[in-house]
């Protein structure tokens, strides 16, 4: 993918038309039409893992504008879990994406680097994008509506790919609650900022380089 080019969408639901009344409560997502295709064992399984799937959903955006076919979301979550990136706790939430894990199967599944990125600014992420790299970013879920009050910061993962003027920057959102949130949704830097937790996944362009 160049630079110029727009990765890709996946949301954390199937049906992305859903997703904003799945988020609100006002749909079940274990009506989603579409839930088989995440490869979910069933409808309870699918509701039960996509609202943890932000971090699949951009790993999957990434890997897709990076020209591979990624895995299902479903599927993926399994081999994350596999990695250690999903912990199933005993009191049946589940804790991830963690960063380092997801990492590691970057770089053994698809030769991907990919770097922590931890107290960084809004400010500094523009850097981070040149020549195509992207930036899984933690923010607070709220980000899908930019200008109301951050409740927090973190907890939720977008797919920053692009910058405009040093003053916008350009992400996928999972959990966009309309088309204009999800997909090249276009948010101040400032803004950003309010939502940003300093953290996230750097995945610069090109490949990791393999021992000969």
């Amino acid at each position: 993918m160049s630079a110029t080019e727009t990765p890709p969408y996946f949301g954390q639901w199937e049906s992305s038309g859903l997703i904003g009344a799945i988020i609100s409560g006002a749909y079940r997502a274990e009506d989603d039409p579409a839930w088989a295709d995440s490869g979910a064992a069933s409808p309870a399984d699918y509701a039960r893992w996509a609202d943890h799937l932000c971090g699949v959903a951009c790993l999957r955006m990434a890997l897709a504008a990076r020209g591979i076919t990624p895995p299902r979301a479903r599927d993926l979550a399994r081999v994350l879990t596999g990695y250690g990136a999903y912990v199933e706790q005993a009191d049946g939430n589940i804790r991830g994406l963690i960063y380092a894990p997801a990492i590691t199967w970057l770089a053994e599944a698809h030769a991907m680097p990919a770097e922590i990125i931890l107290d960084r600014a809004a400010e500094d992420i523009p850097p981070l994008l040149v020549d195509g790299g992207f930036f899984i970013a933690s923010v607070h879920p709220v980000i899908r509506r930019p200008a109301e009050a951050a409740p927090g910061k973190g907890g939720h993962l977008v797919l920053v790919f692009g910058a405009e003027e040093g003053a916008l920057l350009r992400l996928h959102n999972p959990s966009g609650h309309d088309a204009a949130s999800q997909c090249d949704a276009r948010v101040a830097i400032a803004d950003f900022a309010r939502f940003f937790a300093g953290r996230g996944i750097w995945l610069p362009a090109g490949p990791l380089a393999r021992d000969a």
